[in-house]
């Protein structure tokens, strides 16, 4: 109804080798509505075998989060996501928490975990001004492989800072898909912000060099 093209549009996905999921949101509306097996009938009827497993807005619980996880991990690649939308309750929430929610996911089957914010970039892992809350990503990678980590980064100083964190090939995710050049410019140094992370020594305007 929302998108007659659907099964087009991942049909082109599959062509270039990028693998596609519904976004957790969708999972959770199936769950409130006690409509599970009709959501799995959707990942059937399109033969999606990744699946989003969050929980940042409906109410459910995270052994049952951890439930879904090890049932879906079965049959295809689960991404869950941690962390709530709602900023009343991220803010009360200790870094330890979030490590231990993320490694309980993981230890579920779950193949990477995503630190949660919004859209707007101001929620979540970011505080209201959009800044990143470098705190708890410390304790998050000293807790946590940064290679099973998906950082939603929304907003371009978010993904440099992750990019100069921790590398160009950081998992960064919920990029606009009219940002996804800028974002790989950004990655190799073709960005104003990025340009000096791979340039390790200075070359000497008489120094010449062999390629």
């Amino acid at each position: 109804m929302v998108m007659p093209s659907l099964k087009e549009k991942i049909k082109l996905f599959r062509s270039h080798n990028i693998p596609v999921y519904f976004g957790g949101l969708l999972l959770e509306a199936f769950i409130v509505r006690n409509q599970l097996d009709d959501y799995i009938k959707l990942l059937d009827e399109y033969k999606v075998s990744f699946i989003e497993v969050s929980d940042g807005n409906a109410d459910i619980s995270h052994k049952r989060k951890c439930d879904l996880i090890r049932s879906f991990s079965k049959t295809g690649t689960v991404i869950s996501e941690t962390g709530s939308k709602d900023k009343d309750k991220i803010v009360v929430t200790p870094p330890c928490k979030w490590i231990e929610l993320m490694k309980a996911e993981l230890d579920a089957g779950s193949a990477y975990v995503i630190a949660g914010a919004k859209e707007s970039g101001n929620e979540g892992l970011y505080r209201n001004s959009g800044e990143v809350r470098e705190g708890l990503v410390q304790e998050m990678l000293n807790g946590i492989p940064a290679e099973k980590i998906i950082w939603e980064t929304p907003g371009k100083d978010q993904q440099l800072y992750f990019i100069k964190l921790l590398g160009c090939n950081a998992n960064l995710g919920n990029i606009a898909p009219g940002e996804i050049i800028a974002l790989e410019a950004m990655r190799i140094g073709l960005r104003a912000g990025s340009f000096d992370f791979f340039l390790h020594e200075q070359v000497p305007d008489n120094h010449v060099i062999h390629i």
